[in-house]
């Protein structure tokens, strides 16, 4: 097999995501053969340093032997069993870890595929929960601006990515957005704690009006991703947990992108001390080995679908919910945190990114050099309008996955990254950088 043979029939029969198909005749797919830690290699045996954890999801490396092992192991026992009237150990394991590790007070698992999946069954049991409780009125939401949640029709009615939503428009379900608090739009000389709470004064101001009619307001702590890691200060989530509380509406945290570590914690809720009502889970869950996503919810939430009658349930389902090979993968993870210190070691290895990166942060080239845990980000003064995909071609020459985001560079590299690679990822980027 050659690179250009499996690309030409990839061309003839795969219908790629997040692609215009017609781009790959002047930009062509890349073949990778194989995975070893931080690195991907092609047919050819050139290597790729992973920088972005193979969209965000690869937390310990590719072809991690602990992970495989726990997936081999599982694999003699069982691979699926439907989660409807079974139940299995991988599964209850899992269930019971993640909500010890999860904020205080989050205690019953749900899971599905994928994270728009999540999103779907958090907002699904957001408006249930209030009906079952004799308030149907309260079946609307609300979003940030340039939040992203998934790409599925529920899931787009909370996106604020036009790209993605704007063409289904007459699909999707009407909501609100909200200002961001992405420090990037704050005014000259404002704190990003200042802007923080100016745009918490907004969320006030609109569920002080309408909360009867409101379920719940949906939100990416810390970091909004897919527009170009938006970061914020810590306080926007302590002050939107108060209004959320003060007015009966439920406060939903996509951790999607941002759990397992990414930001710095666990979960990012973490570093506003807060617990969510719903905290979506993904990605990382499983160290992107296979499919599988949680939605975590309350006591209270999961007692308003606990009765008698049937249509009183939440009937929401996955025919692959809780498989149990995923599930082995995401308890093999969660080892690998916990026997290697990862969330501590991270902080070592930020503050080394963070010193070596400063050739790039001060680049006549780059504005907004920013970091928030094990995610870095920054803007390229350019008006090309095809410089992302410019970029991309430039990473790959140089031996880097980087794929950014409009105008936005981002590092999101796995967590076994050591100092020679973190090296090499500064290096090569300069040289792209140092090309424009």
């Amino acid at each position: 097999m050659t690179n250009k043979n499996l690309v030409d029939r990839s061309l003839k029969s795969v219908w790629h995501p997040c692609s215009q198909m017609k781009q790959y005749e002047n930009l062509p797919l890349i073949s990778i053969h194989r995975g070893k830690g931080i690195w991907l290699y092609d047919f050819n045996d050139k290597r790729y340093l992973d920088a972005i954890s193979s969209w965000w999801v690869n937390l310990f490396g590719h072809t991690n032997s602990y992970i495989n092992n726990a997936v081999l192991e599982q694999l003699e026992k069982l691979e699926h069993v439907m989660l409807a009237g079974f139940t299995h150990e991988p599964v209850v394991d899992l269930s019971e870890r993640l909500t010890k590790l999860a904020p205080n007070g989050l205690n019953h698992c749900f899971y599905s595929s994928d994270g728009a999946s999540a999103i779907e069954a958090a907002l699904k049991m957001s408006f249930h929960f209030w009906h079952n409780n004799g308030q149907s009125k309260k079946n609307n939401f609300i979003s940030l601006q340039n939040g992203y949640h998934g790409e599925t029709l529920g899931a787009l009615s909370v996106t604020d990515v036009p790209i993605f939503s704007k063409i289904y428009t007459p699909l999707l379900r009407k909501s609100i957005r909200i200002p961001t608090p992405d420090w990037r739009y704050a005014e000259e000389g404002e704190l990003p704690k200042e802007y923080a709470l100016r745009a918490a004064n907004y969320l006030e101001k609109y569920l002080a009006k309408n909360h009867k009619v409101t379920a719940a307001f949906i939100i990416e702590p810390l970091v909004q991703g897919a527009v170009g890691m938006g970061m914020y200060h810590p306080d926007y989530l302590k002050y939107a947990r108060e209004i959320c509380s003060k007015y009966q509406v439920h406060l939903i945290a996509d951790e999607i992108a941002v759990g397992f570590g990414r930001t710095g914690t666990m979960f990012a809720c973490e570093q506003a001390n807060i617990t969510p009502d719903f905290l979506c889970l993904a990605k990382g869950l499983t160290s992107g080995y296979l499919p599988l996503s949680a939605v975590l919810t309350t006591k209270s939430i999961y007692r308003a679908f606990y009765h008698k009658d049937t249509k009183r349930a939440f009937l929401h389902s996955h025919t692959h919910s809780g498989n149990a090979l995923a599930c082995s993968a995401a308890l093999a993870t969660l080892d690998i945190f916990k026997q290697n210190k990862s969330i501590q070691a991270n902080h070592t290895k930020i503050k080394y990114l963070n010193d070596i990166s400063q050739p790039i942060a001060s680049h006549n080239k780059v504005r907004n050099f920013r970091n928030c845990g094990m995610i870095w980000a920054f803007e390229v003064k350019n008006t090309d309008p095809s410089f992302s995909e410019n970029f991309f071609q430039r990473s790959i020459d140089q031996g880097l996955l980087l794929r950014p985001l409009g105008n936005t560079v981002y590092f999101m590299p796995p967590y076994i990254i050591n100092k020679k690679e973190m090296k090499f990822l500064v290096e090569r980027t300069l040289r792209i950088l140092d090309s424009y």
